[in-house]
Formats: C-alpha cells, sequence, structure tokens
C-alpha cells in the first residue's frame, strides 16, 4: 500500500472492522506498511482525534470522530428522515430487520434500518458496511435494474462472494449471478435463501423512479426458521409499496437529488 492518503484511509478501515483494536504490529503488517510508518500515521490521526491507544503502548481503535462525521451527514441529507417513518412501518407488517441502502457511485451501503422482531432470534447487522453485490438481497435489486454488462462490471469490480465467505447458497460463478438478476428482475424484487449470511433469507426491492436509476434499496431478512420463502412473496406487495412511496418522498432529501442525478440510467426498466 502506497501514499499517505492510501495508507492512512486504509488504517481507518481497518480498525473500523476491529472495534477492540489492533497493536502497531498487527496494523503494518496487515497494511503492508513499515511499522515506523504506521506509528507516524497513528500519531497524526491521534492528534486529529480519529484514533486513540486504549493504554500506554497499547492497541489502537478509532474514537467516535468518524461515527458523528457520519451521522451528522446523514443528518443533513434528510435521508433519515424521510426513511425512519416507512422503515418502521414495514418493520412492523413484516415482524423482521428491515434496512435500507442508498447508491453512492460503485457502492450500497446500508445506512438505516429498523427491527421488528420483539423475541426469539433477531437479526440486527452493524450500518454503515457495503453490501457484497453478488450475494445480497440488496445487491441483487440494485444490479437488476442496470443492463447485464453494467451488472456484472460491478460484480466483477467487487468480488464474487463466496460461500466460503457468506452463506452456503452465495452464486458462486458469474452465470449464477447473472441468473439471481434475471429473476430478480422478472419478479420485481429479489429473494435470497442463505446466501448471504448462514441461517438468514432476505429480500430487497430497489427504490426509483419509473425509467431513472435507482436511489436506493428496501430489504427485508431475518432467520430461515421463521422468514420462509412463502413468506417473502407474500410480504412483496407491502415492500414494493414501501419503496413506491420512498422514491416518491426522496426529493426533500439532498443526498437521493445527488444520486439521482449522478447516477447512470438503467437500460432495462420493468
Amino acid at each position: 500500500m502506497s501514499g499517505v492518503l492510501e495508507r492512512t484511509l486504509g488504517i481507518l478501515e481497518l480498525l473500523a472492522r476491529h472495534a477492540h483494536g489492533l497493536e502497531l504490529a498487527t496494523i503494518a503488517d496487515q497494511l503492508n506498511i513499515p511499522r515506523s510508518g504506521a506509528h507516524r500515521l497513528l500519531t497524526d490521526l491521534a492528534r486529529c482525534g480519529y484514533v486513540r491507544q486504549v493504554r500506554e503502548q497499547g492497541d489502537y481503535v478509532l474514537t467516535t470522530k468518524l461515527v458523528s462525521l457520519g451521522l451528522s451527514y446523514l443528518g443533513h441529507s434528510g435521508i433519515v428522515d424521510i426513511a425512519q417513518p416507512l422503515l418502521d412501518q414495514l418493520a412492523g407488517v413484516s415482524g423482521e430487520l428491515v434496512r435500507l441502502s442508498v447508491v453512492d457511485g460503485d457502492r450500497l451501503t446500508w445506512v438505516a434500518r429498523a427491527q421488528g422482531a420483539r423475541q426469539g432470534l433477531r437479526y440486527d447487522p452493524e450500518m454503515g458496511s457495503d453490501a457484497r453485490l453478488s450475494c445480497s438481497a440488496s445487491g441483487l435489486a440494485w444490479l437488476s435494474t442496470l443492463s447485464d454488462e453494467q451488472a456484472l462490471a460491478l460484480v466483477s469490480q467487487q468480488g464474487i462472494g463466496q460461500p466460503t465467505e457468506f452463506g452456503p447458497n452465495a452464486p458462486a460463478t458469474v452465470q449464477a449471478v447473472l441468473d439471481g438478476i434475471n429473476e430478480t428482475r422478472r419478479r420485481g424484487y429479489s429473494v435470497t435463501l442463505e446466501t448471504y449470511t448462514p441461517g438468514l433469507n432476505s429480500m430487497a426491492a430497489p427504490v426509483r423512479l419509473r425509467d431513472q436509476a435507482a436511489i436506493g434499496v428496501i430489504s427485508i431478512a431475518g432467520p430461515t426458521v421463521r422468514f420462509s420463502e412463502d413468506k417473502m412473496h407474500a410480504l412483496a406487495g407491502e415492500l414494493i409499496a414501501t419503496t413506491e412511496q420512498m422514491a416518491a418522498a426522496s426529493g426533500a432529501s439532498p443526498f437521493f437529488n445527488m444520486a439521482r442525478r449522478s447516477g447512470a440510467q438503467p437500460i432495462y426498466a420493468p
């Protein structure tokens, strides 16, 4: 990893995946940075308030400064104000976890959620991560709004999520991913059975005005023991209605307007 900026961002991204912190040697080794260079960058990040040491000569951890920046941005973007009531309503109807992901260039990032499960098993992942497009219901829903060429270019850039890393039914070939995209186009929503996480089923539909690029995706996910394929198909109408309401209200969010202006126009329009 070369370049001060690239190395600095690499440290932040690495620490974001390790909430309990990492020691200097581990950070340097994982990012292929000389330890002296890693120490200088960590010192600068600590001086600016982005990292701190748990104790003298101890592990480095992220502070909440990055979190506050992200929350401030989302707050000013209007995304959460628009999305939360709709997500809460869908979570109440489905009894499962509902999430909104937004399209940002070539990435699909989960930014808001509502938990409908009140007891028993609950799926409750962290926000702010990017969806693996090839094997997540959210990813397939977004890819279905693009041409095959655009979709496969994004999958190739990100890489196919293999079953050893994700769910046991994750599509492991380009053709399998393309089959999932085509099936999602046919239905208007995606359905995945243990493709992203073992023991988890999910469904998703894109948020967009007709004939325009998708600006986000709404998904519902729950444990396989209760969130069956039949239940997902039964909820399809509620899910699509929610995405339509979200699309209609999205004009009030600067972020959604920016995404709409910058997004590529899909060749396929169901």
